[in-house]
């Protein structure tokens, strides 16, 4: 008797529902020699050659791990579709950050994906910081999502990529943004 888990169904969501996800995930920059869109780890993509960058620009992504500098992209975003920020765990909120970074002070307007550890009570502030594909494992969420229930709160107190309109007579309290 094997003590082996089933293995977790992963699916892309955006905030138009779900989707055929067309990016896999790579070891390597080898993965380039093939066809299909390759998100890369942080390493082997910093190892191209620039020349190979650019002409892979639109099948090229890169995961950063929250450890990982933005800073060592921000030079090369122009070369990316896409950036994939991992959650290795829910306790690890580094990602959120680098989202937010991505779309204010670098102006990235490719994807922003979510992946690993992507939780019911995370999701609308990731879609609040840029976030805009994810990838979703939780059960819970799933099923929330083949609802069509997002979850959130109805206002919010911090400003966020998305811009939010003052609600009245409280500055520092906000309402979504349209």
């Amino acid at each position: 008797m094997t003590d082996q888990k089933p293995e977790t169904e992963i699916r892309l969501w955006t905030p138009q529902g779900f989707r055929e996800d067309e990016w896999t995930h790579a070891e390597s920059a080898e993965a380039l020699s093939g066809n299909g869109r390759f998100i890369l780890p942080l390493q082997a993509f910093l190892d191209l050659d620039p020349k190979e960058r650019e002409l892979a620009r639109e099948r090229l992504g890169v995961v950063l791990q929250p450890g990982d500098q933005l800073d060592a992209i921000a030079g090369l975003l122009d070369t990316l579709s896409l950036v994939a920020l991992a959650f290795p765990a829910f306790t690890d909120g580094r990602s959120f950050s680098k989202a937010e970074l991505l779309r204010s002070r670098h102006g990235f307007e490719g994807a922003v994906r979510a992946v690993g550890k992507v939780l019911v009570d995370q999701l609308p502030h990731m879609l609040r910081v840029g976030f805009t594909e994810f990838e979703i494992s939780n059960p819970v969420l799933l099923k929330r999502l083949e609802s069509g229930d997002v979850g959130g709160l109805p206002l919010y107190y911090q400003p966020a990529a998305k811009p939010a309109s003052p609600s009245g007579k409280y500055s520092w309290r906000r309402t979504p943004g349209t």
